[in-house]
């Protein structure tokens, strides 16, 4: 494992107090990219306080307006969460995934999205994952804070980590396509289906959902991304003629 690939992303962290007690998961578990969108508070005394000697981790921070920034360059996007959801990215349990994070991460960046700690990842940003991560828990009570998720996450990690090495991910030879090239294939996409009238057939939201879940699934490489964006070029071209 590369822990520097590893990005370990908090989404609207309410109480700054838990971006430090993230910050001290992360560096006792030797990672060190902490990526925060849109904090209520950052920088702020009560995260440096609880970071107590990961305050180093804390000024490293890279603070974003929007999600999609902090998940420019990734080759694997997750998100956490306990909510089950009917459509969208394969669910997955953390020790499951943190071996593929942990392989991944040896090719390329790897983020790990936590959401809010009121209401969690909203749907539209779970739709930026390839797979939904759950922490198993006590059905009768599953309730992690903030600091205690990203340490349980860390320590998966950090244990797959010490296991993997170099090695691949089973069956992947070529460099999965970037979370950025995904995004333009899937806006190009939907501007083409709605210019052909498709998507107005359709329930708009709950297709886009669906064709994420199948690229999500197949991990296009950037070659094909590109003739997959040539194809729906080129019908463009047609329909504009």
């Amino acid at each position: 494992m590369k822990p520097d690939n590893i990005r370990i992303v908090l989404v609207g962290t309410t109480h700054a107090g838990n971006i430090g007690f993230a910050a001290r998961a992360m560096k006792t578990m030797a990672l060190s990219q902490l990526h925060l969108v849109a904090p209520a508070r950052f920088p702020d005394p009560q995260a440096e306080a609880n970071a107590t000697h990961a305050v180093d981790v804390l000024a490293a921070a890279q603070v974003h307006g929007d999600l999609d920034a902090a998940l420019t360059g990734a080759g694997l996007v997750a998100g956490l969460t306990a909510r089950t959801r009917r459509l969208g990215a394969p669910s997955v349990d953390l020790r499951s995934f943190a071996g593929l994070a942990a392989a991944e991460s040896e090719r390329h960046p790897v983020a790990l999205l936590f959401g809010r700690e009121h209401s969690g990842l909203s749907n539209e940003e779970l739709d930026r994952c390839q797979y939904v991560v759950h922490i198993p828990t006590n059905p009768a009570y599953g309730v992690l804070n903030l600091g205690a998720a990203v340490q349980v996450v860390a320590y998966e990690l950090f244990l797959a980590g010490a296991g993997a090495g170099a090695e691949a991910v089973a069956g992947e030879s070529v460099e999965a396509a970037g979370f950025e090239h995904l995004e333009g294939l899937y806006g190009h996409l939907e501007r083409v289906l709605d210019e052909v009238g498709f998507l107005r057939q359709q329930n708009p939201e709950l297709l886009m959902r669906r064709l994420r879940r199948l690229f999500g699934r197949a991990r296009p490489d950037r070659v094909e991304v590109d003739l997959l964006r040539g194809a729906l070029a080129a019908i463009e071209r047609r329909l504009r003629r």
